[in-house]
């Protein structure tokens, strides 16, 4: 893929199709250690042992309308290409955890891409899952979760416009603030 943001989004769909309540993304780059990580966890229905095996098989899938699953290959090549790891657990009815560490400045690493649409697409296209979204760059770091902001709202809509505009507003802000003028 051409950015993260897209194997992320890709990822977390799986965890949407998990039957997920929760899902967990967070974002962390630390120039010192020349690292990006991202983190992805879920509380849905796991994987088997078997499955977990062979998630990393570009040719297996769990998806009956196609017989190839590249999200998480793909990803996990884009993290290892770039001297970083790659690291994938889950248990039935225990949720997915994804971890993925990338070389900040290697030559091969892929853009971190928009993760503000990224978000926005998760939290306005699944209002019945919960998000908590951390994005952090060399200790300055914002939270976007959903289930404050649902509290907040008193049951209107998590994707009514003027809702929709503030979360946006929200991560945009929150972003610039973070990233100080550089693009990861």
């Amino acid at each position: 893929m051409l950015e993260l943001s897209l194997n992320i989004l890709d990822i977390a769909q799986n965890s949407v199709k998990a039957g997920a309540k929760l899902i967990a993304v967070a974002v962390e780059v630390n120039t010192a250690s020349d690292t990006l990580t991202v983190l992805i966890n879920d509380d849905g229905c796991g994987m088997t042992h078997e499955q977990l095996e062979k998630v990393t098989d570009p040719f297996f899938t769990t998806r009956d309308t196609r017989s190839v699953g590249l999200g998480v290959p793909f990803f996990k090549d884009a993290a290892e290409s770039t001297g970083g790891s790659f690291n994938i657990a889950s248990a039935p009815g225990a949720g997915t955890k994804v971890s993925a560490v990338f070389g900040l400045s290697h030559i091969d690493r892929v853009p971190l891409g928009d993760m503000n649409a990224t978000v926005e697409m998760l939290v306005f296209y699944n209002t019945h899952i919960d998000f908590l979204y951390r994005y952090k760059v060399d200790g300055a770091e914002f939270t976007l979760d959903t289930r404050e902001i649902k509290e907040l709202l008193e049951g209107a809509p998590i994707d009514a416009p003027e809702v929709k505009d503030f979360i946006s507003e929200f991560l945009k802000e929150n972003s610039m603030e973070v990233n100080k003028g550089r693009i990861f």
